[in-house]
């Protein structure tokens, strides 16, 4: 039912338009089918008055009168259809259309669509004859057979029972006198019957168009029960006819109407699905700006009504309607807390759309941030994510919790590594983490490529137990990088452990979709030292819960996305717990997501994830791989010992020494952007060694950094001298 245009309703002292043109979809349009049905146009909703003179009262009191105006109006109505289906009403209105639209083109079609139609019809007539006649002639063979059997009876009964010839024919002929009366009695009933038939249809039909009853047996009265009125075009159209955008008025002025390329469909019997154009002047930002008035005009809270921008049609708003109530509806029971295994190849089950729809979560190939304000379910999310993840035996997970919350501990069992923690040395722990998985992005692809496949699969990590998928999680990653811990000893301000950490973790994401590596984040700020924008856009799954401007909401939700009315900002804060916009998840733009809640209970410590947890212990093959969670000691190294240890007898040119470095400590970060003029600083600067210039070529004496280093044990095993 695509291309239904339906005319804006006139406004008080407005005169009435012609009728609306149906505008077709663009032949090129890739529009996504959507499942449902298409409801019935109630534009409002009438109460039968009993305002009857007395007899009348008397005679139809109540009921009668309301059913009997209900018939006559639907006997009206189909009598209307069946004309207008005879005399082809509806080519005709497209014609009058066209030619008031003065479109050439598509007054062509419909004149052309028109001729075709009335061809039919004429060939249709032409055969009723013939039908007639072998209606007529299958009577008269069947008369002719029933006066053959009657006959037969009579000649052939008598040898049989002894009876006269005639005797039985007066028996056969009574026979036929009683089928004749049959068919003179049911004949009157089936005219009775095709009577009542006619009248139920005509009072279905008239409880449908109510709105059209008698004047004299009608009373407009409010809707009693708004919350649950149904979507229609009609309804849609006068929705955003009253939501005082001036452009949009001015357009209704000079003639505009409205054009669906989907009318309201009832999707999963929880809400209304329906795609409309927008005149020129007007976005689909200035309508999500008025969402509270449109909400208002459909009978729906703010947090049941969404209009976004439509997915590949500019100009178009795709709005959903959710049913009244449905933001209050508790979650279902996660799915696989009693059973189930999920496959991080195919995805894992996060939560409900408004739709109702379970929403699984792409691991494998996508990466997710989960943002908002503090206590509205980052960390629930998160733990969802998890623990889906963690019911596929082949999955390994990280878990870095910057933060000293014990969230996921009970997880630790199932978690190959887990850091957590407000130190610092959960931050370095994390630097080395995201250093690790982008060095074994770079091995997994040497690895699949010597395998001969393209990326890896379930097949391949079965087969090969150093292709796993990894799975890892930096829970409050603002810690992580918003750190400004130097990355070594006098390192200048922009060489932070922050800002090496993003870097690592932008370059791993860039690179790890083929690899089966994924990362995933949360944070409570959306600022660039607290998740880099170069994260939230490369990643494929962005979640946001409530936020307070439109910054926050494009910070978690990528550019744009609030003038594409993807508002995070319309989640109220702490009533709307658990509910977030997410996006990647479906064909949809965004979706309205209620998450599972994996139950804690903070006074006797219960953690419904446990029980999970413990059923994922059984069924991983190779437990040994697992539970690492003592932290590695931290690493420390001292330059001019490395220094002294790389040298040779023969002095060695500033800018050698750092690859030399590399190499005696491959895994230490500070070396790894080490440059020899950097060197050469930190030598003079940190150890009072000053490095002669000889030619520009800057030799390191041996002789002068064992000296240097002779002085400094000896003043630190004597500090009185």
């Amino acid at each position: 039912m695509r291309g239904m245009g339906v005319a804006m309703p006139p406004r008080r002292g407005q005169v009435e338009r012609p009728p609306v043109k149906a505008v077709e979809p663009a032949a090129d349009a890739e529009l996504e089918p959507v499942e449902g049905e298409v409801v019935d146009e109630k534009p409002t909703i009438r109460a039968w008055s009993r305002r009857l003179p007395g007899p009348v009262q008397r005679a139809a009191s109540g009921k009668t009168a309301e059913r009997a105006a209900i018939t006559a109006v639907g006997a009206a109505s189909l009598a209307g259809r069946a004309w207008d289906g005879a005399t082809h009403g509806v080519y005709r209105r497209q014609i009058k259309a066209a030619e008031a639209a003065k479109n050439s083109e598509e007054l062509k079609e419909w004149v052309k669509l028109t001729q075709e139609a009335k061809q039919r019809r004429h060939e249709r007539l032409l055969h009723l004859p013939r039908m007639a006649f072998g209606m007529f002639a299958v009577a008269v063979i069947i008369l002719a057979a029933a006066c053959f059997a009657v006959f037969a009876f009579a000649v052939f009964a008598p040898l049989v029972s002894g009876n006269s010839f005639t005797g039985t024919l007066r028996v056969g002929m009574r026979l036929v006198g009683i089928g004749v009366w049959a068919v003179v009695i049911l004949l009157p009933v089936s005219m009775v019957l095709a009577f009542v038939a006619v009248m139920a249809a005509s009072y279905k039909e008239g409880k449908r168009r109510g709105d059209i009853a008698p004047a004299w047996v009608t009373v407009d009265r409010p809707v009693e029960d708004e919350g649950t009125s149904i979507v229609t075009p009609l309804g849609v159209a006068e929705a955003i006819n009253h939501l005082s955008i001036q452009p949009l008025d001015k357009a209704v002025r000079n003639g505009w109407q409205v054009s669906f390329d989907t009318p309201p469909v009832r999707v999963n019997n929880r809400g209304y699905q329906t795609v409309f154009s927008l005149p020129l002047g007007v976005t689909p930002a200035m309508v999500a700006d008025k969402r509270d008035v449109l909400a208002h005009n459909l009978h729906r809270q703010p947090l049941e009504v969404w209009p976004a921008a439509a997915k590949g049609r500019p100009g178009f708003v795709d709005l959903w309607v959710a049913d009244s109530g449905t933001a209050e509806r508790p979650t279902p029971p996660y799915p696989l807390l009693h059973d189930g295994q999920a496959d991080v190849f195919e995805g894992v089950p996060v939560g409900v759309m408004q739709r109702g729809d379970e929403i699984m979560f792409p691991i494998v190939g996508a990466n997710f941030v989960a943002g908002g304000q503090m206590g509205q379910g980052k960390s629930n999310l998160c733990r969802v994510v998890m623990l889906g993840c963690a019911t596929d035996p082949l999955a390994d997970l990280w878990v870095h919790v910057f933060a000293g919350n014990g969230d996921f501990d009970a997880y630790q069992p199932r978690l190959t590594r887990y850091h957590r923690g407000g130190g610092d040395d959960v931050v370095w722990a994390g630097l080395r983490s995201l250093q690790e998985l982008y060095e074994e992005v770079d091995r997994r692809e040497m690895r699949i490529a010597a395998l001969g496949a393209k990326k890896v699969t379930r097949g391949l990590a079965e087969k090969h137990p150093d292709l796993r998928p990894i799975v890892a999680l930096f829970s409050e990653c603002h810690e992580l990088f918003g750190s400004t811990l130097p990355l070594y000893e006098g390192a200048p301000k922009s060489q932070t452990v922050g800002k090496e950490a993003a870097e690592y973790a932008t370059k791993t994401i860039r690179r790890a979709r083929k690899v089966a590596i994924t990362l995933g984040f949360d944070t409570q700020s959306s600022r660039a030292a607290a998740i880099p924008p170069s994260i939230v856009e490369l990643v494929g799954v962005n979640a946001c819960f409530s936020v307070k401007t439109w910054r926050n909401n494009d910070g978690f939700l990528g550019d744009g996305s609030f003038e594409a009315g993807i508002r995070a900002t319309e989640l109220r804060f702490n009533v709307d717990r658990g509910t977030c916009l997410v996006t990647g998840t479906t064909d949809e733009t965004f979706e309205v997501m209620k998450t599972f809640f994996i139950e804690v209970d903070d006074d006797s410590g219960r953690d419904d994830a446990a029980p999970v947890i413990a059923r994922c212990m059984a069924e991983v093959k190779d437990p040994a791989r697992l539970g690492s969670a003592e932290r590695p000691a931290i690493e420390a190294r001292d330059l001019l010992e490395d220094v002294a240890a790389v040298l040779d007898d023969e002095p060695v040119r500033a800018a050698e020494i750092p690859g030399r470095l590399r190499k005696l400590a491959p895994a230490w970060v500070p070396y790894r952007s080490l440059t020899g003029v950097q060197l050469r600083e930190r030598l003079d600067e940190e150890y009072g060694l000053v490095v002669p210039s000889t030619h520009n070529r800057y030799p390191v004496s041996p002789e002068s950094v064992r000296a240097v280093l002779s002085d400094r044990r000896l003043l630190e095993a004597d500090p009185a001298d």
